[in-house]
């Protein structure tokens, strides 16, 4: 019987997949209805001491691409395939007074069910650190299974928030020790992939005392200028800041950053995100490490809370551990990380040798055809 419960930083889940902090889990009507819908665990959407405020209008949209074309546009049209989200949306915009109420409530209603919440706050000085310490406290006194620090969010204009502490080595470090000095459940760190090396910044979460890196955010992107109206298909009264692209899009690139943690060190735990709307793309993130995955993109255009998507990994799940029961493959813990090892340098790849290499003019797609070599008389 194949069994989907994992533990993970010593949390027992029911399956591997969570809802990840987004849109998707911002209110507890949402959570609920996930977990209803048989997610194993849910990420609430990032909370901080404060209201915020979004922007004016629609601040998340999805980009299409057609099959007759490379056309990648927000445009809604017949036949086009989803190529990535697009979201400038800022943490929840309710306050810690708000949301302790509800995590109480939401696992009174599912105890076996894991919520984490998702905090963020400053890293400027120590009033901001108490911040942290502040949310961290509050979230496990209401019931909380687990914490993830937001490092992540690509669109913050604060230097001492979200992404921009993700890319600091440095406050990476200091503000998860301060979590940690008063967390009593397990700590996350959910990094930014706009860093030159994420291994550097997962090194410094770990030092602090971090339980998981989650990797990782959305990418700091634009939207594209329509070329008829040459207007940015998404903007406030013309005007457009970064934002992050999520979905099909990232996968390749996430699926980097989890190998070069993974392999960096490979006795820690793992969450992985992007690109996931099935087990297809869920099985690449467990071969390389990760080992437990979420999801956003496909949950959205699911219902918002996506109960075919999570129908689909747990079958899918199912499907695969039975396939590979002659392999004694009965959880995902048996097949954990039977990749990771095949990432290598590039130089560590077989060259072809004597007359078997083409010189740049291999018979593939994407390749010139060979020259004509002349005939020696």
């Amino acid at each position: 019987m194949p069994n989907r419960s994992v533990t993970f930083t010593g949390i027992r889940f029911e399956n591997p997949f969570l809802l990840s902090s987004a849109p998707p889990t911002e209110s507890e009507n949402n959570i609920m209805r996930a977990f209803d819908a048989g997610w194993g665990g849910v990420v609430t959407k990032t909370i901080g001491l404060h209201p915020v405020i979004n922007v004016v209008g629609a601040k998340a949209k999805f980009m299409r691409t057609g099959t007759e074309d490379a056309a990648v546009s927000m445009r809604k049209r017949p036949g086009a395939a989803l190529h990535s989200s697009w979201n400038w949306e800022l943490i929840s915009d309710k306050a810690i007074d708000w949301w302790v109420p509800r995590i109480r409530r939401i696992k009174e209603a599912h105890p076996t069910k894991v919520l984490i919440a998702s905090i963020m706050a400053g890293s400027g000085n120590d009033k901001e650190l108490r911040n942290w310490q502040t949310l961290a406290q509050a979230c496990q006194d209401a019931g909380a299974d687990g914490i993830e620090c937001n490092f992540s969010c690509p669109h913050m204009d604060r230097k001492d928030m979200g992404s921009n502490i993700g890319k600091d080595e440095g406050l990476c470090s200091v503000v998860t020790e301060a979590v940690k000095e008063v967390a009593t459940i397990p700590v996350w760190t959910k990094l930014t992939p706009a860093t030159r090396d994420i291994v550097v910044e997962a090194a410094a979460c770990f030092r602090g005392g971090a339980d998981a890196m989650v990797s990782s955010n959305t990418f700091p992107s634009l939207p594209l200028i329509d070329p008829e109206t040459l207007e940015f298909e998404i903007n406030v009264d013309g005007l457009v800041s970064s934002g992050g692209l999520g979905g099909p899009a990232i996968l390749p690139m996430a699926l980097a950053n989890m190998a070069k943690m993974t392999q960096a060190f490979p006795d820690r735990a793992f969450s992985g995100i992007g690109g996931v709307s099935d087990f297809a793309q869920a099985l690449s993130y467990f071969l390389l490490g990760a080992g437990t995955v979420q999801v956003c993109t496909a949950a959205m255009l699911d219902q918002a809370v996506g109960p075919n998507v999570i129908k689909r990994l747990n079958a899918g799940l199912d499907t695969f551990l039975d396939k590979h029961a002659s392999d004694g493959w009965s959880s995902v813990e048996d097949f954990r990380s039977l990749r990771r090892d095949r990432v290598v340098l590039q130089s560590q790849i077989r060259r072809p040798e004597g007359d078997a290499y083409q010189g740049g003019y291999e018979p593939v797609e994407g390749y010139a055809a060979p020259e004509e070599r002349p005939v020696s008389v």
